[in-house]
């Protein structure tokens, strides 16, 4: 396999890199804006988001298989045809929807069987059709197929299952080169990563991590997390695994993505990030600036001609006020949403811009020291 992951340089843990793919370079450590069904929540278009600096797009696997259909996607080109967005598109495995839907689903070794969240229809989903799902979608990064486990589970069920996680990755990556082989496939260069799963148990971790790397994947990502543990557990989750997967590959933490836990997570030698935070709290008026978050609906700003953030280059902020903003949501315009989503997410790619500069300037760690103290913990 081709190299594809530059490490530039190393400020500490904290890694500044570069991957290549079929849809373009992504310079990490990088923030994933999240479009769950091929668009931004907020009415924010791919267009938008070349402007606000986003580099990569996520998309749902499950929720395109349901809607509209993943073969439609394909007999349209695939996402990026579909959606106009000519940079990569990264497509999670439906594992942690299927995790969600705990109430409606049954897991056994062939993959799990559970209904629809939309009209109740029985669904069946396994490692190989979450593989031939995603090809049909033709993103960039496919995601390994995998049970992601709530925290605290008993340690014997967290055995089983990392095993069984284990397993399927196996049959992903087979099911993956079969499909890059195939003449109607539309990306036949599709990249995939593993996911390391274990809950809080660092042994179970370390392991599994130790047994996926044997694969030489694309990526891998660390899962399971941001589901019910302390932000410290999490935290010691990744010491404990970012030694034992490869420097030479692109590591990606699983849906977790407070401007907080970003720079401790860019500190433990994480790259990649997602997390539908900026753009749902932007929808009820909640905006990330210099000073930690404000709530748009507060009173006091009914006469603030401020922009939300204040040196903040989004289209949000160079052309609207924070009393123009909080009037379209209690007038319930649409708008409203649209602009918060975007200044939302303009703060999380230009964060990780000054990231990047703070690695390879070789000051990270006082950026991360003065970013938290302006923040105070409101972030």
């Amino acid at each position: 396999m081709s190299k594809r992951y530059t490490l530039l340089k190393k400020d500490g843990k904290a890694r500044r890199g570069q991957f290549e793919t079929p849809h373009g370079t992504i310079q990490t450590p990088v923030f994933m804006n999240v479009g769950t069904l091929a668009a931004i929540k907020g009415a924010v278009s791919s267009m938008d988001l070349k402007e606000i600096g986003c580099q990569v797009e996520l998309s749902n696997t499950y929720h395109l298989h349901l809607r509209p259909g993943d073969k439609v996607v394909k007999a349209l080109g695939g996402l990026h045809e579909f959606m106009n967005w000519d940079r990569p598109i990264l497509t999670d495995s439906g594992g942690f929807q299927v995790f969600s839907l705990a109430k409606m689903r049954k897991i056994k070794e062939e993959g799990v069987y559970f209904n629809s969240h939309i009209d109740g229809k029985k669904i069946f989903m396994g490692p190989e059709e979450s593989m031939q799902i995603q090809s049909n979608l033709a993103s960039t990064i496919a995601m390994a197929f995998d049970e992601c486990i709530e925290n605290p589970a008993p340690r014997e069920y967290v055995e089983r299952s990392v095993a069984r996680t284990t397993r399927w990755l196996e049959r992903c990556k087979d099911e993956m080169d079969r499909l890059n082989s195939q003449p109607d496939t539309i990306n036949k260069e599709q990249m995939l990563f593993g996911i390391n799963q274990g809950g809080v148990y660092e042994d179970i971790r370390i392991k599994h991590a130790q047994e996926i790397v044997k694969l030489d994947l694309d990526g891998y990502a660390i899962g399971g997390l941001a589901v019910g543990e302390t932000h410290e557990e999490m935290y010691r989750v990744i010491d404990a695994v970012v030694p034992h997967l490869p420097e030479d590959k692109p590591i990606y933490l699983m849906g977790v993505g407070t401007p907080n836990n970003i720079l401790e997570a860019v500190e433990r030698g994480v790259d990649f990030f997602d997390c539908v935070l900026p753009a749902r709290n932007g929808r009820h008026g909640n905006v990330f600036c210099g000073e930690g978050k404000l709530n748009l609906m507060n009173a006091k700003y009914e006469l603030d001609t401020r922009p939300i953030d204040e040196g903040c280059q989004c289209p949000t902020c160079k052309n609207y006020t924070r009393a123009y903003i909080r009037h379209l949501f209690k007038a319930k315009e649409m708008l409203a949403m649209r602009l918060c989503v975007l200044h939302n997410l303009y703060f999380y790619n230009k964060l990780m811009a000054d990231i990047r500069t703070a690695i390879d300037g070789g000051y990270f760690k006082e950026f991360k020291e003065k970013k938290l103290i302006e923040w105070q913990g409101k972030a």
